[in-house]
């Protein structure tokens, strides 16, 4: 296992030279056009029903795709994540960290084992999916694990995030709730908290999370939500806060798999089971996050081939990498 984590890189390929190569291949053209949505302009209370039952159908595709792939190990631990973001190391004790669309908790593990003082507070739109993550976690055989993470059930993009996040006191009233109910014999749905069993805004939420992270949960969200949900995470966050950011990249191969019939915006795409992909350049990116308050620290492409052994074939990966600080 050491082995395998010295081996990781994130530079095999220049991206200046995947694209240039994709730019100027006529089959991959369709991807660089501009979208033209075929909706027929509407009343603005249509507007609003249709919005909110696409989010609906947004939700429902993911929490879908998660149980089926509940089990296996279609989703592995992501042990790189300590070498990108070296902060949640080093951060002091009780240091708090708040995962936003945690899955199965292929992030959450590996933070929790590398820092044994560190809190983890997750969240997930599918509560069945939270259930999968408090297996995976109480699967651990590392000491003083289980009890440093929390889970709480809620869609950021559609319903924001829970105040209680933010403020000190709304949080172990919150904690208080959770112990209760992990104490006695409960339906599954009541181990998860939302907005709405929490504590109402105090004046003192002025964020209370040293680190959120974004961990391949922004492009499910329709990029039209992006700046609201983006702005969610900068109000939880405690001044110097920091966003750890990670999601797919501009000409990544999954990209450039996508059929034109799948293109649903300008670098936005559908897959087969209803759920959605975006595909970032850094100048989005940037604009997004500092559209938002934050100050930038990193962003960067990651380019990482890696080989399909069963066909032998290369694969050239691309992803966004970006750390965000919430200003002083």
């Amino acid at each position: 296992m050491e082995a395998a984590e010295a081996e990781y890189f994130s530079k095999d390929f220049e991206w200046d030279e995947l694209r240039a190569e994709v730019e100027n291949d006529p089959s991959f053209r369709y991807h660089l056009l501009p979208f033209e949505s075929s909706t027929i302009p509407s009343s603005q209370t249509t507007t609003r029903a249709t919005a909110a039952a696409a989010e609906e159908e947004d939700s429902t595709a993911w929490k879908r795709f998660h149980i089926r792939h509940s089990s296996g190990k279609f989703f592995k631990e992501r042990r790189y994540l300590l070498k990108e973001f070296p902060e949640l190391v080093s951060c002091g004790e009780s240091s708090k960290v708040l995962e936003v669309g945690c899955g199965n908790g292929s992030t959450a593990l590996p933070i929790l084992r590398g820092n044994e003082h560190i809190i983890v507070y997750a969240c997930d739109c599918s509560s069945e999916i939270l259930e999968r993550a408090e297996e995976m976690i109480d699967a651990t055989t590392v000491v003083s694990v289980r009890h440093r993470f929390r889970t709480f059930c809620c869609d950021f993009s559609v319903t924001g995030l829970p105040k209680w996040l933010a403020c000190h006191t709304c949080r172990e009233v919150f904690l208080q709730k959770q112990q209760n109910c992990l104490s006695g014999v409960k339906e599954s749905h009541e181990r998860h908290f939302n907005d709405s069993n929490s504590s109402k805004e105090s004046t003192c939420c002025i964020g209370g999370m040293d680190f959120v992270t974004l961990i391949f949960t922004l492009s499910a969200v329709t990029f039209q939500r992006m700046p609201a949900s983006i702005k969610e995470c900068f109000s939880v966050l405690k001044p110097g806060g920091m966003l750890l950011f990670r999601d797919y990249g501009l000409y990544d191969m999954t990209m450039l798999r996508f059929e034109p019939n799948q293109r649903v915006g300008f670098m936005e795409y559908t897959r087969s089971d209803g759920t959605r992909s975006y595909f970032f350049s850094l100048n989005t990116v940037r604009d997004l996050f500092v559209g938002a308050g934050f100050i930038e620290l990193e962003l960067e492409y990651c380019c990482v081939k890696s080989v399909n052994r069963r066909n032998e074939k290369t694969m050239r990966r691309v992803w966004v990498h970006g750390k965000f600080q919430k200003p002083m």
